[in-house]
Protein backbone atom coordinates (compact mmCIF):
# COMPACT_ATOMS: atom_id res chain seq x y z
CA UNK A 1 0.00 0.00 0.00
CA UNK A 2 1.13 3.60 -0.49
CA UNK A 3 -0.66 4.93 2.28
CA UNK A 4 -0.37 4.33 5.72
CA UNK A 5 -3.77 3.43 7.43
CA UNK A 6 -2.29 1.60 10.49
CA UNK A 7 -0.93 4.70 11.58
CA UNK A 8 -2.00 5.55 15.24
CA UNK A 9 -2.57 9.22 15.29
CA UNK A 10 -3.27 11.19 18.17
CA UNK A 11 -6.51 12.60 18.88
CA UNK A 12 -6.39 13.92 21.93
CA UNK A 13 -6.55 17.32 23.45
CA UNK A 14 -6.87 17.80 19.19
CA UNK A 15 -10.73 19.61 19.86
CA UNK A 16 -12.04 16.51 18.35
CA UNK A 17 -15.88 15.85 19.00
CA UNK A 18 -15.08 12.05 19.03
CA UNK A 19 -11.95 12.06 21.29
CA UNK A 20 -13.40 14.44 23.77
CA UNK A 21 -13.43 11.39 26.31
CA UNK A 22 -12.08 10.21 29.07
CA UNK A 23 -8.19 8.95 28.65
CA UNK A 24 -9.37 5.09 29.63
CA UNK A 25 -12.27 5.55 26.93
CA UNK A 26 -12.20 4.16 23.41
CA UNK A 27 -14.62 6.46 20.65
CA UNK A 28 -16.49 4.09 18.20
CA UNK A 29 -19.28 6.21 17.54
CA UNK A 30 -19.74 9.07 15.73
CA UNK A 31 -18.93 9.03 11.86
CA UNK A 32 -15.18 10.50 11.69
CA UNK A 33 -12.37 8.83 10.50
CA UNK A 34 -9.23 8.24 12.87
CA UNK A 35 -7.20 8.11 9.42
CA UNK A 36 -5.28 11.00 8.33
CA UNK A 37 -6.63 12.80 5.29
CA UNK A 38 -5.08 12.04 1.84
CA UNK A 39 -2.02 13.68 1.75
CA UNK A 40 -2.74 15.59 -1.55
CA UNK A 41 -5.47 17.16 0.67
CA UNK A 42 -3.17 18.07 3.28
CA UNK A 43 -0.63 19.28 0.68
CA UNK A 44 -3.40 21.64 -0.53
CA UNK A 45 -3.94 22.78 3.20
CA UNK A 46 -0.31 23.58 3.89
CA UNK A 47 0.01 25.59 0.59
CA UNK A 48 -2.94 27.63 1.35
CA UNK A 49 -2.19 28.22 5.11
CA UNK A 50 1.39 29.31 3.68
CA UNK A 51 0.01 32.09 1.80
CA UNK A 52 -0.74 33.91 4.68
CA UNK A 53 -4.28 35.78 3.99
CA UNK A 54 -7.56 34.75 4.59
CA UNK A 55 -9.78 36.91 3.07
CA UNK A 56 -13.20 36.11 2.31
CA UNK A 57 -13.42 33.10 -0.56
CA UNK A 58 -15.67 32.84 -3.71
CA UNK A 59 -16.69 29.41 -5.24
CA UNK A 60 -14.18 28.51 -7.70
CA UNK A 61 -14.71 27.29 -11.45
CA UNK A 62 -12.40 24.31 -10.18
CA UNK A 63 -14.74 23.96 -7.92
CA UNK A 64 -17.99 23.29 -10.29
CA UNK A 65 -15.47 21.02 -12.48
CA UNK A 66 -14.38 19.21 -9.56
CA UNK A 67 -17.81 17.50 -8.59
CA UNK A 68 -18.95 17.69 -12.34
CA UNK A 69 -15.53 14.88 -12.83
CA UNK A 70 -15.97 12.98 -10.17
CA UNK A 71 -19.61 12.12 -10.46
CA UNK A 72 -19.29 11.52 -13.84
CA UNK A 73 -16.07 9.50 -13.60
CA UNK A 74 -16.92 7.29 -10.57
CA UNK A 75 -20.54 7.60 -10.86
CA UNK A 76 -22.03 7.86 -14.18
CA UNK A 77 -23.62 11.08 -13.67
CA UNK A 78 -23.79 14.40 -15.81
CA UNK A 79 -23.81 17.32 -13.62
CA UNK A 80 -24.68 20.85 -15.08
CA UNK A 81 -22.72 23.48 -13.55
CA UNK A 82 -25.70 25.55 -12.61
CA UNK A 83 -27.06 22.51 -10.52
CA UNK A 84 -24.44 22.99 -7.94
CA UNK A 85 -24.74 25.58 -5.07
CA UNK A 86 -22.18 25.19 -2.53
CA UNK A 87 -23.54 24.60 1.66
CA UNK A 88 -21.32 24.91 4.46
CA UNK A 89 -22.24 21.13 5.14
CA UNK A 90 -25.17 18.34 4.65
CA UNK A 91 -26.82 18.64 7.64
CA UNK A 92 -27.36 22.90 7.54
CA UNK A 93 -28.39 22.05 4.17
CA UNK A 94 -31.14 20.01 4.99
CA UNK A 95 -31.95 21.84 7.58
CA UNK A 96 -32.28 25.07 5.65
CA UNK A 97 -34.19 22.80 2.77
CA UNK A 98 -37.00 21.27 5.60
CA UNK A 99 -37.38 25.17 6.40
CA UNK A 100 -37.59 26.64 3.19
CA UNK A 101 -39.25 24.31 1.26
CA UNK A 102 -41.64 22.80 3.92
CA UNK A 103 -44.14 24.85 6.01
CA UNK A 104 -44.54 24.21 9.81
CA UNK A 105 -47.30 21.49 10.89
CA UNK A 106 -46.27 19.29 7.41
CA UNK A 107 -44.87 16.13 7.82
CA UNK A 108 -41.37 14.80 6.68
CA UNK A 109 -41.02 10.89 6.30
CA UNK A 110 -37.68 8.98 7.04
CA UNK A 111 -36.83 5.07 6.72
CA UNK A 112 -36.21 4.35 9.91
CA UNK A 113 -33.74 3.64 11.45
CA UNK A 114 -31.91 5.92 10.47
CA UNK A 115 -29.36 8.92 10.51
CA UNK A 116 -30.48 10.67 13.79
CA UNK A 117 -29.69 13.79 13.00
CA UNK A 118 -32.73 14.10 10.15
CA UNK A 119 -35.09 13.42 13.48
CA UNK A 120 -33.16 17.35 14.93
CA UNK A 121 -33.68 18.87 11.23
CA UNK A 122 -37.10 18.03 11.51
CA UNK A 123 -38.12 18.84 14.89
CA UNK A 124 -36.17 21.70 15.39
CA UNK A 125 -38.11 22.97 12.37
CA UNK A 126 -41.62 22.48 13.74
CA UNK A 127 -42.45 20.03 11.00
CA UNK A 128 -43.64 16.69 12.14
CA UNK A 129 -41.59 13.44 11.90
CA UNK A 130 -43.49 10.61 9.84
CA UNK A 131 -41.28 6.92 10.01
CA UNK A 132 -41.85 4.17 7.46
CA UNK A 133 -40.32 1.54 9.32
CA UNK A 134 -37.61 -0.53 6.98
CA UNK A 135 -38.42 -4.17 7.39
CA UNK A 136 -35.87 -6.57 9.21
CA UNK A 137 -35.63 -10.50 8.26
CA UNK A 138 -33.12 -11.44 10.84
CA UNK A 139 -30.50 -11.05 7.98
CA UNK A 140 -31.26 -7.70 5.74
CA UNK A 141 -33.29 -4.63 5.33
CA UNK A 142 -36.17 -3.55 2.86
CA UNK A 143 -38.97 -1.00 2.48
CA UNK A 144 -42.31 -1.73 3.61
CA UNK A 145 -43.94 -0.38 0.13
CA UNK A 146 -47.37 -0.44 1.61
CA UNK A 147 -46.84 1.43 4.95
CA UNK A 148 -44.44 3.99 2.24
CA UNK A 149 -47.46 4.76 -0.08
CA UNK A 150 -49.87 5.08 2.97
CA UNK A 151 -47.90 7.81 4.19
CA UNK A 152 -46.37 9.05 1.08
CA UNK A 153 -50.47 9.29 0.05
CA UNK A 154 -51.07 11.59 3.42
CA UNK A 155 -51.57 15.09 2.20
CA UNK A 156 -49.63 16.41 5.00
CA UNK A 157 -46.37 14.60 4.04
CA UNK A 158 -44.43 16.94 1.32
CA UNK A 159 -40.45 15.99 1.52
CA UNK A 160 -39.00 12.90 1.99
CA UNK A 161 -35.67 12.57 3.62
CA UNK A 162 -33.70 9.28 1.33
CA UNK A 163 -30.12 8.08 3.21
CA UNK A 164 -28.69 6.47 -0.28
CA UNK A 165 -26.56 4.83 1.12
CA UNK A 166 -28.52 4.27 3.98
CA UNK A 167 -27.01 4.99 7.32
CA UNK A 168 -26.87 3.00 9.69
CA UNK A 169 -27.93 0.07 7.72
CA UNK A 170 -24.74 0.28 5.37
CA UNK A 171 -27.80 -0.64 2.54
CA UNK A 172 -27.04 0.19 -1.14
CA UNK A 173 -30.27 1.09 -2.58
CA UNK A 174 -30.66 -0.58 -6.42
CA UNK A 175 -31.40 1.01 -9.30
CA UNK A 176 -34.69 -0.23 -9.25
CA UNK A 177 -35.87 0.27 -5.17
CA UNK A 178 -34.88 4.17 -6.21
CA UNK A 179 -36.86 4.28 -9.45
CA UNK A 180 -40.22 3.01 -7.56
CA UNK A 181 -39.48 5.55 -4.62
CA UNK A 182 -39.27 8.16 -7.33
CA UNK A 183 -42.59 7.30 -8.86
CA UNK A 184 -44.31 7.52 -5.98
CA UNK A 185 -43.48 10.31 -4.31
CA UNK A 186 -43.56 12.02 -7.24
CA UNK A 187 -47.45 10.48 -7.80
CA UNK A 188 -48.04 11.91 -4.38
CA UNK A 189 -46.69 15.54 -4.65
CA UNK A 190 -43.81 14.60 -1.93
CA UNK A 191 -40.17 15.99 -2.94
CA UNK A 192 -37.73 13.72 -2.15
CA UNK A 193 -34.18 15.52 -0.28
CA UNK A 194 -31.27 12.40 -1.22
CA UNK A 195 -28.45 13.06 1.36
CA UNK A 196 -26.00 10.70 -0.06
CA UNK A 197 -23.04 11.81 1.97
CA UNK A 198 -21.48 8.08 2.33
CA UNK A 199 -21.48 7.40 -1.33
CA UNK A 200 -18.15 6.86 -2.38
CA UNK A 201 -17.65 4.42 0.95
CA UNK A 202 -19.27 1.27 -1.02
CA UNK A 203 -17.29 -1.79 -0.72
CA UNK A 204 -15.06 -2.21 -3.44
CA UNK A 205 -16.88 -3.92 -6.71
CA UNK A 206 -20.04 -2.05 -4.98
CA UNK A 207 -21.11 0.98 -6.39
CA UNK A 208 -24.21 3.15 -5.33
CA UNK A 209 -27.00 4.56 -7.65
CA UNK A 210 -27.22 8.25 -7.41
CA UNK A 211 -30.63 8.99 -7.14
CA UNK A 212 -31.35 11.84 -9.34
CA UNK A 213 -29.32 9.41 -12.45
CA UNK A 214 -32.47 6.72 -12.46
CA UNK A 215 -35.16 8.71 -14.26
CA UNK A 216 -36.29 12.18 -15.31
CA UNK A 217 -39.20 11.86 -12.64
CA UNK A 218 -36.24 11.08 -9.83
CA UNK A 219 -33.99 14.03 -10.96
CA UNK A 220 -36.73 17.06 -11.47
CA UNK A 221 -38.63 15.77 -7.93
CA UNK A 222 -35.45 16.16 -6.27
CA UNK A 223 -32.28 17.50 -4.03
CA UNK A 224 -29.25 15.04 -3.74
CA UNK A 225 -26.70 16.17 -0.71
CA UNK A 226 -23.31 15.77 -1.80
CA UNK A 227 -20.14 16.02 0.14
CA UNK A 228 -16.10 15.22 0.14
CA UNK A 229 -16.15 15.11 3.99
CA UNK A 230 -17.71 11.77 4.76
CA UNK A 231 -14.87 10.32 2.00
CA UNK A 232 -11.85 12.23 3.10
CA UNK A 233 -12.36 13.08 6.82
CA UNK A 234 -12.89 17.00 6.62
CA UNK A 235 -16.15 17.36 8.24
CA UNK A 236 -14.42 19.95 10.31
CA UNK A 237 -13.79 21.97 6.78
CA UNK A 238 -17.41 22.21 6.68
CA UNK A 239 -17.54 22.23 2.52
CA UNK A 240 -20.58 20.22 0.94
CA UNK A 241 -22.68 20.59 -2.25
CA UNK A 242 -26.17 20.53 -3.22
CA UNK A 243 -27.74 19.25 -6.63
CA UNK A 244 -30.70 20.50 -7.43
CA UNK A 245 -31.76 20.05 -10.97
CA UNK A 246 -34.96 21.57 -11.47
CA UNK A 247 -34.75 25.58 -11.57
CA UNK A 248 -37.62 26.43 -9.59
CA UNK A 249 -36.38 24.04 -6.50
CA UNK A 250 -33.44 25.32 -7.61
CA UNK A 251 -34.35 28.95 -6.63
CA UNK A 252 -35.70 28.30 -3.28
CA UNK A 253 -33.27 25.92 -2.15
CA UNK A 254 -30.69 28.78 -3.31
CA UNK A 255 -32.71 31.31 -1.41
CA UNK A 256 -33.17 29.42 1.75
CA UNK A 257 -29.39 28.51 1.96
CA UNK A 258 -28.64 32.59 1.61
CA UNK A 259 -31.40 33.22 4.27
CA UNK A 260 -29.45 30.40 6.79
CA UNK A 261 -26.29 31.85 5.78
CA UNK A 262 -24.55 28.87 5.03
CA UNK A 263 -23.93 29.38 0.98
CA UNK A 264 -20.21 30.90 1.70
CA UNK A 265 -17.02 29.03 2.10
CA UNK A 266 -14.45 29.52 4.34
CA UNK A 267 -11.09 30.17 2.95
CA UNK A 268 -9.85 26.35 3.01
CA UNK A 269 -13.40 24.50 2.01
CA UNK A 270 -13.33 25.20 -1.75
CA UNK A 271 -9.39 23.95 -2.61
CA UNK A 272 -9.86 21.37 -0.29
CA UNK A 273 -12.76 19.42 -2.09
CA UNK A 274 -10.98 19.92 -5.42
CA UNK A 275 -7.92 18.48 -4.20
CA UNK A 276 -9.84 15.59 -2.98
CA UNK A 277 -11.96 15.18 -5.92
CA UNK A 278 -9.08 16.13 -8.37
CA UNK A 279 -5.61 14.38 -6.44
CA UNK A 280 -7.56 11.85 -4.11
CA UNK A 281 -8.77 9.21 -6.23
CA UNK A 282 -5.72 6.52 -5.46
CA UNK A 283 -5.46 7.26 -1.75
CA UNK A 284 -10.31 6.27 -1.37
CA UNK A 285 -9.30 3.12 -3.54
CA UNK A 286 -7.03 2.35 -0.61
CA UNK A 287 -9.12 3.29 1.76
CA UNK A 288 -12.00 1.57 0.97
CA UNK A 289 -10.07 -1.91 0.97
CA UNK A 290 -8.74 -0.84 4.18
CA UNK A 291 -11.87 -0.63 5.39
CA UNK A 292 -13.79 -3.80 4.11
CA UNK A 293 -11.25 -5.39 5.82
CA UNK A 294 -11.90 -3.82 8.78
CA UNK A 295 -15.62 -5.02 8.50
CA UNK A 296 -14.46 -8.28 7.88
CA UNK A 297 -12.54 -8.57 11.50
CA UNK A 298 -15.34 -7.63 12.67
CA UNK A 299 -17.81 -9.61 11.48
CA UNK A 300 -15.27 -12.88 11.74
CA UNK A 301 -14.63 -11.95 15.54
CA UNK A 302 -18.13 -11.13 16.80
CA UNK A 303 -19.32 -14.60 14.80
CA UNK A 304 -16.51 -16.21 16.23
CA UNK A 305 -16.47 -15.17 19.80
CA UNK A 306 -19.90 -13.11 20.80
CA UNK A 307 -22.67 -15.63 19.41
CA UNK A 308 -25.22 -13.43 21.22
CA UNK A 309 -25.04 -10.79 18.40
CA UNK A 310 -25.11 -10.55 14.55
CA UNK A 311 -23.51 -7.89 12.47
CA UNK A 312 -26.06 -6.91 9.70
CA UNK A 313 -24.59 -7.23 6.37
CA UNK A 314 -23.27 -3.96 4.88
CA UNK A 315 -22.13 -3.13 1.71
CA UNK A 316 -21.35 0.66 2.50
CA UNK A 317 -20.37 3.29 4.94
CA UNK A 318 -17.89 2.38 7.86
CA UNK A 319 -20.47 1.68 10.14
CA UNK A 320 -21.23 -1.56 11.49
CA UNK A 321 -24.64 -2.10 12.82
CA UNK A 322 -24.90 -4.89 15.63
CA UNK A 323 -27.96 -6.91 15.97
CA UNK A 324 -28.14 -7.64 19.89
CA UNK A 325 -31.67 -8.87 20.07
CA UNK A 326 -30.48 -12.33 21.54
CA UNK A 327 -29.12 -10.59 24.12
CA UNK A 328 -31.22 -7.26 25.41
CA UNK A 329 -34.01 -6.08 24.39
CA UNK A 330 -32.47 -2.97 25.68
CA UNK A 331 -29.31 -1.68 23.71
CA UNK A 332 -28.99 1.77 25.10
CA UNK A 333 -28.28 -0.08 28.54
CA UNK A 334 -26.07 -2.51 26.72
CA UNK A 335 -24.19 0.68 25.17
CA UNK A 336 -24.12 2.12 28.37
CA UNK A 337 -23.24 -0.47 30.58
CA UNK A 338 -20.13 -1.41 27.70
CA UNK A 339 -18.65 1.85 27.91
CA UNK A 340 -18.88 2.10 31.83
CA UNK A 341 -17.28 -1.12 31.66
CA UNK A 342 -14.27 -1.15 29.29
CA UNK A 343 -14.23 2.36 28.14
CA UNK A 344 -15.27 1.60 24.24
CA UNK A 345 -17.93 3.67 23.60
CA UNK A 346 -20.16 2.70 21.14
CA UNK A 347 -23.95 4.19 19.91
CA UNK A 348 -27.58 2.88 20.90
CA UNK A 349 -29.31 1.85 18.09
CA UNK A 350 -32.41 3.55 19.20
CA UNK A 351 -30.71 7.35 18.31
CA UNK A 352 -31.75 6.36 15.22
CA UNK A 353 -35.31 5.19 15.51
CA UNK A 354 -37.36 3.16 17.87
CA UNK A 355 -37.19 -0.07 15.46
CA UNK A 356 -33.47 0.71 16.65
CA UNK A 357 -33.24 -0.56 19.99
CA UNK A 358 -31.98 -3.84 20.35
CA UNK A 359 -29.27 -2.64 17.78
CA UNK A 360 -25.49 -0.49 18.29
CA UNK A 361 -23.72 1.06 15.81
CA UNK A 362 -19.97 0.73 15.92
CA UNK A 363 -17.75 2.97 13.42
CA UNK A 364 -14.71 0.29 12.30
CA UNK A 365 -12.78 3.54 10.58
CA UNK A 366 -9.77 3.46 12.31
CA UNK A 367 -6.53 1.95 12.46
CA UNK A 368 -6.52 -2.28 13.20
CA UNK A 369 -4.34 -1.87 16.19
CA UNK A 370 -7.29 0.50 17.49
CA UNK A 371 -10.13 -1.94 16.00
CA UNK A 372 -8.85 -4.96 18.06
CA UNK A 373 -8.39 -3.12 21.07
CA UNK A 374 -12.06 -2.40 20.09
CA UNK A 375 -13.22 -5.77 19.77
CA UNK A 376 -11.44 -6.96 22.70
CA UNK A 377 -13.13 -4.33 25.01
CA UNK A 378 -16.58 -5.51 23.25
CA UNK A 379 -16.18 -9.20 24.17
CA UNK A 380 -14.98 -8.29 27.92
CA UNK A 381 -17.66 -6.41 28.48
CA UNK A 382 -20.56 -8.50 26.84
CA UNK A 383 -19.38 -11.34 28.71
CA UNK A 384 -19.50 -9.19 32.02
CA UNK A 385 -22.83 -7.85 30.63
CA UNK A 386 -24.23 -11.58 29.78
CA UNK A 387 -23.02 -12.37 33.70
CA UNK A 388 -24.56 -9.98 35.49
CA UNK A 389 -28.26 -10.72 33.60
CA UNK A 390 -27.63 -14.34 34.97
Amino acid sequence: MNYDFDKLTDRRGSGSLKWDVAERELPMWVADMDFETAPEVTEYLKERANHGIFGYSVVTQEWYGAYQGWWSRRHGLTIDRDWLIFCTGVVPAISSVVRKLTTVGEKVLVQTPVYNIFFNSIRNNGRVILESPLVYDGTEYNIDWEDLEEKLADPQTTLMLLCNPHNPVGKIWDRQTLDRIGRLCYKHHVLVLSDEIHCDLADPGCEYVPFASVSDICRENSITCLAPTKTFNLAGLQTAAVMVPDPVIRHKVDRGLNTDEVAEPNVFAVGAAVAAFTRGEPWLEELRRYLYDNKSIVKKFINEKISDIRVVPSNATYLLWLDCTQLTGDAGELAEFIRADSGLYLTAGEEYGACGKSFIRMNVACPQPRLRDGLERLLQSVKAYSMQKK
